[in-house]
């Protein structure tokens, strides 16, 4: 079991940057690729970012790409995601999902624990 908390969301201008956390509770992180998604009402979840087990494989959605970069520090049991120049579009709900398996990783039934969700507001 693998528990995951994500924090660092609120609310930010069009331009703007955050950095999103997801830290988990279990000391074997490092044997789970890390995938984030959102979901933005009315619509249904979407990849953002996966990265491996290790750092060193990263894959991003195309409409993040160059905006958005995902990162890990396993000995701090947490991955981030850096988001900058924000637009109104990535307004969501924002979750962290584990996997164990090693796969492209980019739909939300890959991915076995959840997060809560973080929220993440750009204003226009």
């Amino acid at each position: 079991q693998v528990q995951l908390v994500e924090s660092g969301g609120g609310l930010v201008q069009a331009g703007g940057s955050l950095r999103l956390s997801c830290v988990a509770s279990r000391r074997t992180f490092n044997n789970y690729a890390i995938g984030w998604f959102r979901q933005a009402p009315g619509k249904e979840r979407e990849f953002v970012a996966r990265i491996s087990w290790s750092g060193g494989s990263k894959y991003y959605a195309d409409s993040v790409k160059g905006r958005f970069t995902i990162s890990r520090d396993n000995a701090k049991n947490t991955v981030y995601l850096q988001m900058n120049s924000l637009k109104p579009e990535d307004t969501a709900l924002y979750y962290c999902a584990a996997d164990d398996v090693r796969r492209l990783g980019i739909n939300s039934y890959d991915y076995d624990y959840w997060g809560q969700g973080t929220q993440v507001t750009v204003s226009s």
